[in-house]
């Protein structure tokens, strides 16, 4: 029998020194396997908070450093070939908590650096060996062959997966390409380089995504953020998902303002408090089904767009803004719909706690890898401390403000109603406020602003509590604002 022209050559991450000695053993008699031990040095000493700190300065003009997780080296040289690769997967994961272990962080990324090191126009297969298999925030579900028992077949999307190779290692950076065209943060040749891979450039299936579910509370909310991403001249579609409990002339009003909606079930959040506010936003996950769009930026309908934000679109799954420790906000959030990615999600809502009982704390738990968009691509109304009488202003350069606290149209137009509460200063700023308002009159078309009008419920909590703001004489001295909104009393 003649020799082969080519072996399959078969590199092995994370093995024991047996196991590489039993595969040689067990192939030497066949000419046609090549067994290859990929080595590489265990980082150590490093904590996730290492890489994905809450904090960074984003407004330096050197980036700032990650710390390094070691991968094998001459890459190219010594692995450019490999044909299939077969990995111990470690799983690093405590009970009902996503995986934040940074050894198998490491591991999954050398996995993926050996994958694209010979280019992104060959194929590649992987075998993870384990019972968890590998971070389905680096290797997609739609990429499973198949899975049985502890061992996972993979044949990746190698462009994809390139992209995700070129990003930081954790949020301890600014992902490129956003900031990366002024040389803030990355060199312009990766710029490029992840421009080329992004999936987006070919493929042009995009849209935002919100979602509304259980009440009309956010209605109003929905319909500016329709206008403000329309008034950025996006070319995006826009997709509203909502249950049967968002009346008919809701849904007309929506789809008015520019919203294709789509009616879904609701999927309960299991460790909510029955009739609390959060008790159906697992019903956010519905937006992985919207497989005819190949990249979607869910956005909340408390959230205002004021400058054009398309580029995010250029980001892998999972991309967000950070919110404290090493969480990031789901309220903007980069994604690629699948159903395969979608029915592991479901699968994991009695498996993952939440920190917040919601969404936001179970996604956290599910992509533990995420990559960091600038602070002012998801501004967050809340400020640390609040002086009497201080505005708390909105920074001039912010692309989108996320309205937390009493929403501005759940609030007279004159003043942000969170003044008359102490404990929600914290949420107040007059120039947020102003801006949302702005915003309603400049590009509200009148026969949608009936769906903003002030509920009797809103009108009286208002009332309520500026009077025990006056009584308490609160120094800030909104509550003597003397209100001219016509929703008032109407």
């Amino acid at each position: 029998m003649a020799e082969p022209t080519q072996k399959i050559k078969v590199g092995m991450v994370n093995m024991d020194t047996r196991t590489i000695f039993e595969a040689k053993h067990s192939v030497k008699q066949n000419g046609a396997v090549e067994i290859v031990p990929v080595r590489f040095a265990r980082v150590a000493t490093k904590k996730w908070e290492d890489f994905f700190p809450e904090w960074i300065d984003e407004e330096k003009w050197s980036p700032p450093s990650c710390p390094e997780i070691p991968l094998p080296s001459r890459m190219e040289e010594e692995y450019g070939d490999l044909d299939v690769i077969v990995v111990q997967v470690p799983c690093g994961a405590r009970r009902r908590v996503g995986s934040r272990d940074v050894f198998r962080l490491q591991v999954n990324l050398v996995v993926a650096n050996l994958a694209v090191a010979g280019g992104v126009d060959r194929t590649v297969y992987i075998v993870f060996v384990g019972s968890c298999g590998p971070m389905i925030e680096i290797f997609r579900c739609d990429d499973l062959l198949t899975h049985v028992g502890d061992f996972w077949v993979y044949k990746p999307d190698l462009r994809r997966l390139r992209q995700k190779v070129l990003m930081p290692v954790g949020s301890c950076k600014i992902a490129p390409l956003l900031l990366g065209e002024t040389g803030k943060q990355v060199s312009m040749t990766q710029s490029r380089q992840l421009w080329n891979l992004n999936y987006s450039t070919n493929h042009q299936r995009e849209a935002y995504v919100t979602v509304l579910h259980s009440s009309e509370d956010y209605v109003c909310g929905a319909i500016a953020l329709a206008q403000s991403i329309i008034k950025s001249n996006s070319t995006k579609d826009l997709v509203l998902l909502h249950d049967k409990l968002i009346t008919v002339k809701s849904v007309e009003g929506l789809r008015a303002a520019g919203w294709k909606t789509r009616l879904i079930e609701r999927i309960r959040s299991p460790l909510a408090k029955k009739g609390s506010y959060n008790e159906y936003n697992y019903s956010k996950l519905r937006i992985w089904q919207l497989i005819d769009y190949d990249k979607l930026i869910f956005i909340d309908s408390d959230i205002i767009v004021l400058k054009n934000i398309d580029k995010l679109f250029t980001y892998p799954q999972l991309s967000a803004s950070p919110n404290d420790k090493f969480l990031f906000n789901s309220g903007i959030i980069v994604l690629e719909p699948s159903l395969r990615t979608f029915d592991y999600l479901m699968s994991k809502i009695p498996r993952l706690d939440s920190y917040n009982g919601g969404d936001q704390g179970f996604l956290n738990e599910a992509f533990t890898w995420w990559h960091r968009l600038p602070t002012k691509l998801n501004y967050l109304k809340i400020f640390e401390r609040s002086k009497n009488n201080e505005d708390n202003e909105i920074p001039s350069d912010v692309h989108t403000i996320h309205y937390l606290g009493w929403k501005p149209w759940m609030c007279y137009r004159d003043y942000d109603c969170n003044w008359d509460m102490k404990d929600r200063h914290i949420f107040a700023s007059d120039s947020a406020h102003k801006i949302w308002w702005q915003v309603y009159g400049l590009f509200m078309p009148k026969e949608l602003q009936q769906f903003c009008a002030l509920s009797k419920e809103d009108d009286a909590r208002i009332k309520k509590h500026r009077k025990r703001a006056k009584t308490a004489n609160l120094q800030d001295g909104h509550w003597r604002i003397i209100v001219q909104d016509p929703r008032k009393d109407n």
